[in-house]
């Protein structure tokens, strides 16, 4: 049989079967397999029709496709799927071949796999995905990262089946091992926080100002106009217009449990484990974890009562200062990301281009807004920048939004509307802000009860200190404290 496919994909899923044609349509011969056989027919008795898209019935007649260097997509569940299918592929391979990972996971994995399969001479990429089944069809968002020897057999398709914005794929190198999967994780950390605040704006508009789907819409999509111009403020301008088949809007007939993969509380833990303070992400995924609990929530709406104050005052007015609050907790939210992403290429020995990383994100992602580009230029202007809010820029923009963000969110402290995200946005800028934290008392404390020590503001950084609290602890301290 001669070998005549670029590449094979394993995994017809949607995004598996879309990425196969979206290769397809650049040129590329593809070779498809499937462990259920039928979907590699059914794909070619349907959107595969006409393509030269290659269908194949085992891992055998796959490999056989293939030109050498063997360039192998994986589209499978991540997890244990994803290793097992590796193992199953192994006997197939030679050395300089090359692997891909386009699911989502885990960046140790990720890591691990390709400290693997380096042992064995097999190069492996873990490239994280984003832009949902139409992004994969007409061009997503690809952050690849892993062996960089991979790299030049596979860019050309990569780049050539990306998002394009003014000309330049949404696709580059990320880094060494795990980093591919590792940007593509705290980017859906961002969509979690970028979703629950839209969501918490809708709520102030539904709940506090009582408009309806036709008036969500309009102000939606007014929005989308302007500096908040971004595919999840398009796509919920869409769905409030949306009806179901009884004539009213669908979404007042879904139920209101948030569902999850696990990226945004994987997000949440790495944070916690580099001591960087996304607490934004932190509150998107527990606002999930409290969706979940429905039937808790139904039972204390029976017995805990809230404020009986309604919205009073200019809606318009509300509504421009809702805007704002958005905005600069989305900027919040972007600048604790690139925060965390800083942090773990510190410690995990990665070269991260930030500037890039915006570029990727700018077309075919979930995320994808209008102050992408201006991340970017604040990394050009400065790329030893320590925090996107320090770029003026962004001290500009959260300068001019936070008087309408502080009024929301009394606001809504006032009527009783939950907003999390939008909350802890203001309250780490007002931390971040602080050149004084009441941190001083709590090491008082933790000295006080368990001998911890402190640091002095009249002594250098890195000399401890502990005080006999009670006149009876004594001397001995447990030793200095880590962040």
């Amino acid at each position: 049989m001669a070998q005549q496919a670029d590449i094979g994909l394993i995994g017809l899923a949607v995004m598996g079967q879309n990425l196969a044609l979206n290769m397809n349509d650049h040129g590329f011969t593809v070779a498809v397999f499937n462990r259920t056989v039928s979907k590699v027919d059914d794909m070619l008795a349907g959107p595969a029709k006409g393509t030269h898209v290659i269908g194949t019935h085992s891992l055998e007649e796959f490999f056989k496709q293939l030109k050498r260097p063997k360039r192998v997509f994986l589209m499978v569940k991540a997890g244990q799927p994803v290793d097992d299918l590796i193992a199953e592929c192994l006997p197939f391979l030679e050395k300089g071949d090359i692997v891909i990972d386009g699911g989502n996971s885990l960046y140790t994995d990720t890591q691990r796999r390709c400290d693997e399969l380096k042992a064995k001479g097999i190069n492996f990429i873990g490239t994280g995905i984003s832009g949902g089944e139409e992004g994969a069809r007409h061009g997503p968002s690809i952050m690849p990262g892993g062996n960089p020897d991979a790299w030049p057999h596979v860019r050309n398709i990569l780049q050539a089946i990306a998002a394009q914005v003014d000309g330049k794929p949404c696709c580059d190198w990320v880094g060494d091992g795990g980093a591919g999967h590792y940007v593509k994780m705290v980017h859906n950390g961002i969509e979690y926080g970028d979703m629950q605040l839209i969501c918490e704006a809708y709520d102030l508009l539904h709940r506090g100002l009582g408009l309806k789907d036709q008036d969500l819409h309009d102000v939606f999509s007014n929005w989308n106009k302007g500096e908040l111009d971004s595919y999840l403020i398009e796509i919920t301008s869409a769905i409030f217009s949306h009806l179901d088949a009884d004539g009213k809007p669908l979404l007042d007939h879904i139920l209101d449990v948030a569902g999850q993969k696990g990226t945004g509380k994987w997000t949440g833990i790495d944070a916690l484990n580099l001591g960087v303070p996304v607490t934004l992400i932190g509150e998107a995924v527990f606002a999930r974890c409290l969706s979940a609990i429905k039937e808790e929530r139904v039972a204390a709406s029976k017995v805990l009562k809230g404020p009986s104050t309604t919205f009073q005052g200019d809606r318009q007015g509300f509504i421009q200062d809702l805007s704002q609050a958005l905005y600069a907790s989305k900027l919040i939210s972007y600048a604790q990301g690139f925060m965390l992403m800083r942090q773990a290429a510190h410690d995990y020995k990665w070269r991260l281009n930030y500037g890039g990383i915006a570029m990727m994100w700018r077309g075919g992602c979930i995320i994808r807004s209008r102050f992408l580009g201006k991340i970017k230029d604040a990394y050009d202007n400065n790329p030893a920048l320590n925090n996107l809010l320090l770029d003026p820029f962004f001290q500009k923009a959260l300068q001019q939004a936070q008087e309408g963000w502080r009024r929301v969110i009394s606001t809504a402290v006032q009527i009783g509307i939950p907003t999390p995200c939008m909350s802890t946005a203001l309250a780490f800028y007002d931390g971040y802000r602080s050149a004084r934290l009441p941190a001083n008392l709590l090491q008082a404390q933790r000295d006080f009860f368990g001998a911890h020590t402190y640091e002095r503001i009249d002594q250098p950084r890195g000399k401890f200190f502990h005080t006999d609290w009670s006149g009876t602890g004594g001397k001995v301290s447990a030793g200095s404290y880590s962040v």
